[in-house]
């Protein structure tokens, strides 16, 4: 990743990567007296919203795909564990899936990204839930160059995006990671940025950055080390049978912010 105005960088790597991009559409209005604007904010701002049960003891994650473009059952099941072993949310986490047909691009920006959000997001916060933004898309970052892949990117306080197809791409087949397994890392280190690791919105209880990969742990065997999703890391995979965990110093920030 590389650090881009501030806490905008780009995870490239040889065969695939994630990113963590602020957008520059933040034009929401008031509908119903719901401030969309508070959904439009800094990667990691609201951590401790999304940890705690302070504000918000209630989650809902909107999960939009492309038609054909689903995660799989198994995915939307490690995901909502992976919540719920680190957020107090005592009225739960409730999980809305759609799908929408394809905007029709080969590849997308952010800034495009956020767009078909703005057009097509459904659930703000409110008194006490959170919403996130979680889309499945079709084609490729418009970032993919040289071999680089853009598997996923953390754009918004509550808004992800993952290149649905490009996984599916790199999955399923001899010598590549299971579909679930790859999904569910990819997912997992996004969310673990709008939980604003590392260093990203959510403090340090001791120093753990890698100073080579800003916003990444240091610890290689963390889901927030920098090549969890190298060619490296894809490799690794296929004789993994579960995604990458948090460590304890990742956990310990957020437990420090909140969290479980």
């Amino acid at each position: 990743m590389r650090l881009k105005i501030t806490y905008l960088f780009l995870f490239l790597l040889f065969i695939t990567s994630c990113t963590t991009e602020d957008s520059d559409s933040n034009n929401g209005d008031e509908n119903n007296g719901i401030n969309e604007n508070l959904n439009r904010q800094t990667v990691g701002s609201s951590a401790n919203n999304l940890l705690s049960a302070t504000i918000f003891d209630k989650m809902i994650v909107e999960i939009v795909y492309v038609e054909g473009l689903e995660p799989t059952e198994e995915t939307v099941t490690n995901f909502v564990s992976f919540l719920e072993n680190r957020t107090y949310k005592p009225n739960g986490i409730t999980i809305e899936k759609r799908a929408i047909p394809s905007p029709g691009n080969t590849s997308y920006s952010i800034q495009e990204i956020a767009d078909i959000e703005i057009a097509e997001r459904q659930y703000y916060n409110t008194n006490n839930t959170i919403a996130v933004w979680a889309l499945f898309i079709d084609g490729e970052s418009e970032n993919n160059a040289n071999g680089n892949v853009v598997l996923g990117s953390a754009y918004w306080n509550t808004s992800f995006v993952i290149f649905e197809e490009t996984i599916q791409d790199y999955s399923n087949s001899t010598f590549e990671p299971n579909r679930t397994l790859l999904e569910t890392t990819v997912i997992t280190h996004e969310f673990g940025h709008i939980f604003g690791l590392t260093n990203l919105g959510t403090e340090m209880v001791t120093n753990h950055e890698d100073t080579e990969h800003p916003k990444h742990c240091n610890n290689e065997d963390c889901l927030m080390f920098w090549a969890t999703e190298s060619s490296q890391g894809v490799d690794n995979m296929l004789n993994m049978t579960s995604a990458p965990e948090l460590d304890s110093q990742c956990i310990a920030d957020l437990q420090a912010n909140g969290g479980k």
